[in-house]
């Protein structure tokens, strides 16, 4: 009896990488494929979120941003020594489709099937390719691009998916968005670790500053890194603003659907989530990105009326305060900019991956 088809998923190790190669992984699993994962050693321990049925393939791989000179100077013996590895496995196991979701320890995989000629395909989750994704544009199949447009290298065509998001948003996904008004009104505020301290640093200022029938209506929720924590109670507090201040919330879908107002960084998977939930938002660009690839993200939320954007240069309290009270003081304009956002939103990203995956095995 043949074994049914593989699908070999090339993954680094972060959750903008690893969320939508899992929501992958489990659609194609559904439908009767096998799955393996090939990543590092880093990388496999990001994965513990894949099914238990998805194989985990550790191959040695490296980046030059890391580590000291000798570090450096093994980055090449290293992938090649991966991408062999990599290799040998396909030779043993050869996979119907192998899809790269970016980062270092996506190349050697990608490299193999590039080397073997197996059917390819590359994932990117942000509107600037990484360094990764960009190094192998022109020798895969296809290219899925989460967010539209995005930036390509000449001659490289694009299939705009969307980005994959949990099954908690989709639950969520298009929930009835109620207006602003004389009312308990609900702000979410969202960072990610490595951006969150300047919002720490403003948000509260400015929501300190609204006009008190604003103010006094206002319910925050707050995610803050545990070392700001302090401070961002006290500030909320001395303002006299209902605040739940926490380093993470669970429940952030929930928390979406339920907000007027979403202030946030532009990451990838927060545009997917106040996208495909429907959520007018004040985005805020994390200006470190590499590649100032946070910026394109939010470029289509903005370019639709669902969003605005505030450059951190710009950023001040009175500048965002301003924003905000703009916002929820304009119910309608408030509605219109939760239905621009939905219509931005791909909630069926994971479905138009495995129709390319599909499509690929099928030309092979």
């Amino acid at each position: 009896m043949a074994k049914p088809p593989l699908l070999l998923i090339a993954a680094g190790g972060t959750g903008g990488h690893m969320f939508p190669a899992q929501a992958l992984a489990e659609a194609m699993l559904a439908l009767g494929w096998r799955v393996k994962l090939s990543t590092d050693a880093r990388g496999a321990r990001y994965a513990g979120g894949f099914p238990a049925a998805v194989e985990i393939e550790e191959v040695s791989s490296a980046t030059f941003a890391r580590g000291g000179a000798l570090a450096k100077l093994l980055v090449p013996f290293r992938i090649i020594g991966g991408v062999a590895s990599a290799a040998l496995a396909m030779l043993r196991d050869r996979p119907a489709v192998v899809v790269g979701f970016g980062g270092y320890p996506s190349i050697p995989a990608i490299a193999a099937a590039t080397l073997l000629r197996r059917p390819r395909m590359i994932h990117e989750q942000n509107g600037i390719l990484g360094r990764v994704n960009q190094s192998f544009a022109r020798r895969v199949n296809l290219v899925a691009c989460s967010i539209w447009p995005t930036a390509l290298p000449s001659g490289v065509e694009g299939i705009h998916t969307g980005n994959p998001v949990r099954q908690a948003v989709l639950d969520r996904a298009g929930a009835p968005y109620i207006m602003p008004g004389d009312y308990p009104m609900s702000l979410v505020v969202i960072g990610g670790s490595q951006g969150a301290r300047i919002l720490s640093d403003v948000v509260p200022e400015a929501i300190a500053a609204l006009p008190e029938g604003l103010r006094r209506n206002l319910r925050v929720a707050h995610q803050a890194r545990a070392e700001d924590l302090d401070r961002v109670v006290e500030t909320y507090a001395n303002a006299g603003i209902h605040a739940e201040v926490e380093p993470f919330f669970a429940d952030i879908p929930r928390r979406l659907s339920e907000a007027q107002l979403v202030v946030s960084r532009s990451g990838a998977s927060s545009i997917a989530d106040i996208s495909v939930i429907g959520r007018p938002a004040i985005l805020i660009p994390f200006a470190a990105a590499l590649g100032d690839h946070q910026t394109a993200n939010a470029r289509g939320l903005v370019s639709a009326d669902a969003a605005i954007l505030i450059p951190e240069s710009a950023l001040d309290p009175a500048t965002l305060s301003a924003h905000i009270a703009a916002v929820l003081s304009h119910p309608e304009a408030a509605g219109r900019m939760a239905a621009n956002a939905l219509a931005q939103g791909r909630p069926d990203a994971t479905e138009r991956l495995v129709a390319l995956v599909q499509r690929l095995a099928h030309e092979d």
